[in-house]
């Protein structure tokens, strides 16, 4: 296909009276192209675009100012206030033209040396984790020459895991640059903004355990932190999209492989190589780690609630049950609390984390209240009782059977009656009782002491007493 410009170069040089062949040579054309050319129209230029005129420029000037600089707006407006019916295009360099929309400004570059800084800051994220939605605190750490990046997730972000993230950043980086940019937030920066901003004690002396400074930029120049800004954009884009995670422990360690595999190994246009790569040419320049990190905790007091629990960030950590109402100090580490108890650590839990109202239960601190069960097993008395006879047997089933418990007192008279009275009588006395349903043993000693009465006992009908030596 010929491009226009060269159909309108034929139309020209031919209108200006240059012979075929010339214009075929200087075009390097065929004849016959050019021909065809010849015999199709000339195209036709673009008209100039409108003008604004005063009244319209007052009437875009009104409009601009009433919808908020929202350039839609106005198109709209003008056409149904004033049906002034423009393309879009000319609306927008109408706008231009008036000077009602600033004009862009080249923007700037900036340019760091090895190990000369680095740039931290937070992103909510929306997550999905074990089904449910969640909004999360993606942290991320990357250094300024290299775009070597480091992110992590938290339920929330406070000073103390501003100060867990940096440690585990500075460890992943092998090493820290002198200085950090962040931005105004009041989790690093305690007073002030930009240049004037105040950097909260805790935070300047872990800095200064690291060998670096934090620097806050000026208040909304994010383009300042753009090395840290640019890559959330990525991080939901390409980490997080078509992704699963049980836990936030799940979540952290996907985001580490992630980091490792995917983002801090792809080449980058702005360097000529991936962050890795560049990695080995900043590495020397950055400055070591401490001999012996500073630990991150939290310190605070507490007293053990009536059922045997400290109470930490909503949730619940048991310490021993004799310790109820005692004082115990809490420590709260990245992933552990401990609870310390007169300077003796009396209980070290896994930190719960994401969750609310929550419990944390060691085995062995709380002894679950046990109701008396009912002994079942045969008492002695039983076992001396049973298998004799099977009179006796039977006799023994039914009267524990009408017992309480396991019918230890009425077996134990029952033991003694065997064991007082001849077995004979005993036993017949047992099947008289068993068949009339007799469980009385006062009265079933009474039918025993019938049945033995003439043989160990003279009795005398007529009254008289007769002594037998």
């Amino acid at each position: 296909m010929i491009p226009s410009h060269t159909r309108e170069m034929v139309h020209a040089l031919l209108d200006q009276g240059v012979a075929l062949r010339e214009v075929s040579r200087l075009l390097r054309l065929s004849r016959n192209t050019v021909r065809r050319i010849r015999r199709t129209p000339a195209p036709s230029r673009p008209s100039e675009a409108p003008a604004c005129d005063a009244d319209t420029l007052e009437a875009l000037r009104a409009a601009f100012t009433r919808c908020a600089g929202n350039v839609v707006r106005v198109h709209e407006a003008l056409g149904a206030e004033h049906h002034i019916e423009v393309p879009y295009s000319t609306l927008t360099r109408w706008v231009r033209e008036a000077g009602l929309r600033a004009p862009r400004r080249r923007a700037g570059e900036y340019h760091f040396a090895p190990g000369e800084e680095m740039q931290h800051d937070t992103s909510p994220h929306r997550v999905r984790v074990a089904g449910t939605w969640r909004t999360l605190q993606c942290a991320a750490l990357v250094l300024a020459f290299c775009r070597r990046l480091f992110i992590a997730y938290y339920p929330r972000f406070t000073r103390f895991e501003a100060k867990a993230f940096l440690a585990d950043a500075l460890a992943f980086h092998d090493g820290a640059c002198t200085r950090c940019v962040i931005d105004n937030s009041s989790i690093i920066v305690a007073a002030g903004t930009g240049p004037d901003a105040t950097i909260a004690p805790e935070m300047v002396a872990f800095a200064r355990a690291y060998g670096f400074t934090f620097t806050a930029h000026a208040l909304g120049h994010a383009a300042r932190s753009a090395r840290v800004e640019r890559p959330f954009y990525y991080v939901e884009r390409n980490f997080l999209a078509g992704r699963t995670f049980d836990d936030l422990d799940d979540l952290n360690t996907q985001a580490l492989a992630w980091c490792v595999a995917v983002a801090n190994r792809k080449p980058k246009r702005s360097l000529g190589r991936s962050p890795e790569a560049a990695y080995l040419l900043e590495k020397p320049e950055l400055g070591p780690l401490p001999p012996c990190p500073p630990p991150v905790y939290e310190c605070f007091e507490r007293i053990v609630d009536v059922v045997g629990y400290a109470s930490l960030d909503t949730n619940r950590y048991s310490v021993p049950e004799h310790l109820v109402g005692a004082r115990v100090t809490v420590y709260k580490h990245p992933t552990e609390v401990r609870l310390f108890h007169r300077g003796q650590c009396v209980a070290s839990h896994p930190r719960l984390l994401g969750e609310r109202e929550a419990r944390s239960t060691l085995p062995g601190h709380h002894t679950t209240p046990q109701r008396h069960v009912r002994r079942r097993e045969a008492c002695t008395e039983e076992l001396a009782l049973r298998g004799r006879d099977e009179r006796l047997d039977r006799y023994l089933a039914a009267l524990k059977s009408r017992s309480r418990g396991r019918g230890q007192r009425a077996l134990r008279r029952l033991l003694e009656l065997q064991r007082t009275y001849p077995a004979e009588p005993f036993l017949a006395a047992l099947e008289q009782a068993l068949h009339y349903g007799l469980f009385d043993l006062a009265r079933l000693e009474q039918l025993i002491l019938r049945r033995v009465a003439g043989d160990f006992f003279s009795l005398n009908t007529d009254g008289d007493t007769e002594h037998t030596p």
